[in-house]
């Protein structure tokens, strides 16, 4: 008799247990598709809402040892009309120690593009999407990439505000206007959506494209420190609802709920940062494609496998040197 009265006690537990836990599923699915779908509205016209059907195939290999390489370019390429990659950087992930890294390639690196000759590296896209620059960094690199991540940058302000509402804090030396379409003051401020675009895009400086890398980098290390957040879970339908008509990508779910936990856990490490070609590795020159950089490859290969392995530093100010005007 005794027994039988706990059996029933245990499953009345779990109906009940059973029963709370979907009364929590699903309001928080209807809250989930509500906010994918709010994010879808507000970003209806999207360059790439039709994930998938824009580029080729990218082939590249999957992922090993735990190790992802992510090719995320920035475009402001227009419908039925080609465009350079604006922005070009490798993002690292380590599943093992839950480790974020950015090296960025400057965009007037002169390689060697399959099929195209001597090209700057930013042409790749143009001629090829983002397959064709995956095998323009695994040729000129030997560094072979699993994922690509385009992002349209008229979309960039909803995502950044989505991940960062109370702004992107920085210092702007100088005043900032020509090619932005607005004018950012110097001083430390605080800058949200449109104005953070601007900042990451300006290079009508002495610093020129090196001074834009840098500014990109930063903005992106900051804006990872305010998305490992409690606000960010609860903001990530509606972000990715935003994002998605903005960015084309072969990254899958399961991938991107992977390195979201692993950032989570990891989410006191610093992200180390990297700008090819690193210092004392280039000089500038004019070719038939204008003004380049001509890299010493086997220093900058080596430079990037060693960061990108764990035993490379992070770039300092030292790294970042800037040519004069």
């Amino acid at each position: 008799m005794e027994k039988r009265t706990k059996k029933k006690r245990k499953c009345k537990w779990l109906r009940n247990t059973q029963l709370i836990a979907l009364l929590l599923i699903v309001p928080t699915i209807i809250y989930s598709v509500y906010q994918y779908n709010s994010g879808l509205t507000e970003a209806s016209d999207g360059l790439y809402k039709d994930d998938g059907k824009t580029f080729d195939s990218f082939e590249g290999p999957e992922p090993q040892f735990g190790e992802i390489n992510i090719l995320l370019m920035g475009s402001d390429a227009r419908p039925n009309r080609g465009g350079l990659s604006d922005t070009l950087m490798i993002a690292h992930y380590n599943q093992k120690t839950h480790n974020l890294k950015l090296a960025s390639i400057m965009r007037d690196t002169y390689v060697e593009v399959p099929g195209h000759g001597k090209q700057k590296i930013n042409a790749a896209f143009a001629f090829g999407g983002p397959e064709l620059v995956r095998k323009t960094i695994l040729q000129n690199f030997d560094l072979d990439i699993n994922y690509y991540a385009v992002v349209d940058f008229q979309g960039f302000p909803k995502i950044i505000d989505i991940v960062a509402p109370n702004g992107i804090d920085v210092d702007i030396p100088n005043e900032m206007k020509y090619g932005i379409g607005m004018t950012l003051h110097s001083g430390k401020q605080t800058l949200h959506g449109d104005e953070l675009l601007g900042y990451v895009r300006f290079r009508h400086d002495s610093k020129s494209d090196f001074g834009r890398v840098e500014r990109q980098q930063e903005v992106l290390s900051k804006a990872k420190e305010q998305a490992i957040s409690v606000h960010s879970l609860v903001s990530l339908p509606k972000l990715l609802g935003i994002a998605d008509p903005y960015i084309d990508t072969n990254i899958d779910k399961r991938t991107i709920l992977t390195i979201g936990k692993g950032l989570l856990i990891g989410k006191g490490q610093q992200m180390e940062t990297l700008r090819i070609p690193v210092k004392d590795s280039f000089k500038d020159e004019r070719v038939n494609v204008g003004s380049v950089l001509s890299i010493d490859f086997d220093k900058n290969k080596q430079a990037l496998h060693e960061f990108l392995s764990g035993d490379g530093e992070s770039a300092t100010e030292t790294d970042l040197v800037f040519p004069k005007e």
